[in-house]
């Protein structure tokens, strides 16, 4: 028995010494052939390949500069009453089809809200011992609120006072729920195909959105 073991290594150890070597190419069996010529026929036109003098590639990127770009959806975010009556006029003179005013409605937010303080001087030592306990914060958006702090904004009053009583767990006392912002309605200006000519009268309606600029949509 052992020596049909070693007999039938032999043979398959022969078998693979002259498979890898070629040997079985003329009966359509053998791995890959890694070298010369067969590489160069794997490339893609390598004779079409060059380097490009200083002076070709300052036009050839003129010329992709002034391709013509892609047509791009652009949005803006919610604008009020007294924003969208401006934008009426300027808008009249684009193509119908270039630009839509829809209704939105931005949610009631609710903060963990620390303050509001003396100073920024207390401000700065509330982060600091919040730095201490290991809990986050972040600015405010309300201006009436300031000088304070946020520990988590919430789209609902509940979600909010569960942080608080967690965040009360971990030594934070002089956190409360309050409502920072109530619900928003307005409206949004969507340009879903700017192309290279629609580009350029944008300019006409930076004044009433100075603040609130156009963005790619989401």
């Amino acid at each position: 028995m052992l020596r049909l073991i070693v007999l039938f290594l032999l043979l398959a150890n022969a078998g693979f010494y002259a498979w890898s070597h070629g040997y079985l190419l003329a009966w359509g069996v053998g791995p890959t052939q890694q070298s010369e010529p067969q590489r160069v026929q794997q490339q893609i036109h390598p004779d079409s390949v060059r380097v490009l003098r200083p002076d070709e590639l300052r036009s050839l990127e003129a010329q992709l500069a002034q391709a013509p770009r892609p047509p791009e959806c652009l949005a803006s975010p919610m604008l009020d009453e007294p924003q969208v009556a401006s934008l009426r006029p300027l808008l009249a003179s684009f193509p119908s089809a270039a630009w839509t005013l829809e209704p939105i409605a931005e949610p009631a937010r609710w903060i963990v809200y620390m303050g509001p303080y003396a100073g920024l001087e207390q401000v700065a030592r509330k982060r600091a011992e919040l730095r201490q306990l290991g809990v986050s914060f972040e600015s405010l958006t309300n201006p009436a609120l300031e000088p304070g702090l946020s520990l988590g904004s919430f789209p609902a009053e509940a979600a909010a006072q569960q942080q608080l009583a967690a965040l009360a767990a971990r030594g934070v006392r002089t956190a409360r729920v309050v409502q920072e912002r109530p619900e928003q309605r307005g409206q949004r200006l969507t340009l879903p195909a700017v192309d290279d000519n629609l580009r350029p009268r944008l300019e006409e309606l930076k004044p009433v959105l100075a603040a609130k600029p156009l963005r790619p949509c989401r």
